[in-house]
């Protein structure tokens, strides 16, 4: 979902989201001062070399020695009493309160955490907030301004409100959701019209994204259980059928993202292996042996879920979801766990466990975990968009072992920050350093709020998810100061160099942008 920014023109600066003079005042407690950095500046730092800063960033840092059934159910209490704001709509942001809402992905995820918990653990602390949340739902109607995929997140979520209230205006609600997307004029053109674009007629970029269609399925499949109308299925199908025509890279066995139609061409942009898709993707085809009885929708999702397990971790087998600020992770979580309980997959089990060790080494003093389940958590502003990964993880984990515990508590509690500030401007900005882990540091949407990525290497060799560091999305549309930009761990320490190159342009992404303050190494 790309939603709540301005979307400019070739060569227009995106609009800067100005107020986060009380973000900084709250991230100047967190980290060390970092120079500006000299026009045009690149260099390598060594990890001992100058500008290091002794000592742990305990600020922020927590070590967290709890069970997983402790931390899921420290992570719900969380939403309940941080991101919910008593009144039926979702905080986007905290401790600073951005976006407030009940509406589009954002919001939709924490609903879907929600039911992932109740489903899981039938804990009745969350019923009452589903029903509050369930009146609040938007209601879709013909002629409503909305993109196609916020559209489809909002039905997954409403689907879920009714499976666990029983309160039939969120059915209807999703039943709306669905047929505005089927009916809306200007979706279903272009050269591909079978695919829907995310704003109509390809408006805002020419963009498809999955994000509509992997929703759609779900939520399809969702509507089928719940009111036994054939229709719903037969539209699931049809829509799995042209993800794997359209996104599906058959080499990688994962989905890509985005799709551009121009009207009489449509072109896959490859390597953008966003969790939310690739997870909604991976359920589906769960969802649909189980429905169908046939084998190879199964065998599709096996094979998608060995790529993220095999191809999108890092240097120590955790799972390392680039930065690009509109991925949520929780559809993964969701659809792993599904494989590991419903189809029996040994390695979605051991997935699970392995990246919750992980991810639960550390939080941060409001409990909150970051979107890297190798790198530590957020310092200061924590979005939905960060946070929904981590707790779908610590949930999916409790019911799976839940007197388990992290292997290896405070794990980013002994790491240092070196100052290190570099733009790129040139060829590269490369890190050398020796160590186990890093996580580089800069402001999310430091040239507000959408256009600027980069490609990122590791040891010489690009990761395989594309994404690299879209630094300038924002989703929130606000910068976010002393964020982590890319995580990365290995099994032992050792000299690694991490490379940060312009990436190509895209009408979503836009042009090369990359700037850092420091990173954070683990010895």
């Amino acid at each position: 979902m790309i939603s709540n920014v301005r979307k400019p023109g070739h060569g227009q600066r995106p609009l800067i989201v100005v107020g986060v003079v009380a973000l900084g005042i709250i991230a100047a407690a967190a980290w060390p001062s970092a120079p500006s950095p000299a026009a045009g500046s690149q260099r390598a730092a060594d990890s001992a070399g100058q500008g290091q800063v002794s000592g742990s960033p305990a600020a922020y840092i927590r070590v967290t020695r709890s069970s997983y059934a402790t931390l899921a159910t420290r992570s719900i209490q969380l939403l309940e009493t941080s991101y919910y704001n008593g009144t039926g709509l979702w905080h986007m942001c905290v401790p600073v309160i951005c976006n407030t809402k009940n509406r589009d992905w954002g919001a939709d995820v924490l609903t879907d955490v929600l039911y992932f918990r109740w489903m899981l653990d039938r804990d009745p602390s969350v019923v009452p907030l589903m029903r509050r949340l369930a009146q609040t739902a938007h209601l879709w109607l013909s002629g409503q301004l909305g993109s196609s995929d916020s559209v489809t997140w909002d039905a997954v979520a409403d689907v879920r409100l009714y499976q666990l209230t029983g309160e039939k205006t969120a059915l209807a609600k999703a039943e709306a959701a669905l047929k505005f997307v089927d009916t809306e004029p200007g979706l279903a053109t272009g050269a591909c019209p079978r695919i829907d674009y995310q704003w109509p007629d390809g408006a805002r970029g020419q963009l498809k994204t999955l994000e509509t269609g992997s929703n759609y399925i779900k939520a399809a499949l969702l509507l089928y259980g719940s009111t036994g109308k054939r229709t719903y299925l037969t539209r699931a199908i049809s829509q799995y059928g042209l993800a794997r025509k359209y996104f599906l890279d058959r080499k990688m066995s994962l989905y890509s993202s985005y799709l551009f139609d121009t009207g009489t061409k449509c072109t896959l942009l490859p390597g953008q292996y966003f969790a939310s898709v690739n997870g909604n993707m991976i359920w589906a085809g769960s969802m649909l042996a189980q429905i169908t009885g046939k084998a190879r929708y199964l065998h599709n999702a096996r094979a998608t879920a060995q790529a993220v397990n095999r191809k999108l971790s890092d240097g120590d087998r955790v799972f390392a979801d680039l930065q690009a600020d509109n991925d949520i992770v929780e559809p993964l979580i969701e659809a792993m766990y599904r494989l590991a309980t419903v189809d029996h997959a040994a390695f979605a089990t051991r997935w699970l466990l392995h990246n919750a060790s992980a991810a639960g080494a550390d939080d941060n003093s409001n409990g909150q975990f970051g979107r890297f389940f190798d790198g530590p958590p957020p310092t200061s502003l924590a979005t939905v968009w960060q946070i929904n990964g981590g707790i779908a993880l610590m949930v999916a984990t409790a019911a799976l072992d839940p007197h388990g515990k992290p292997a290896d508590p405070g794990f980013w509690n002994q790491a240092n920050f070196v100052i290190d500030s570099q733009t790129l401007i040139g060829k590269q900005v490369q890190i050398a350093f020796t160590g186990r882990a890093i996580a580089i540091i800069g402001s999310i949407g430091d040239k507000c709020c959408l256009y600027g990525h980069a490609r990122v290497f590791v040891d010489g060799k690009q990761t395989v998810n594309q994404t690299g560091i879209w630094q300038n999305y924002s989703s929130p549309a606000r910068v976010q100061p002393d964020q982590v930009l890319f995580a990365w761990r290995w099994k032992t320490a050792g000299h690694h160099v991490i490379t940060i190159r312009p990436a190509p342009y895209d009408n979503t992404e836009g042009g090369s942008f990359f700037s850092m303050t420091g990173y954070l190494l683990v010895g």
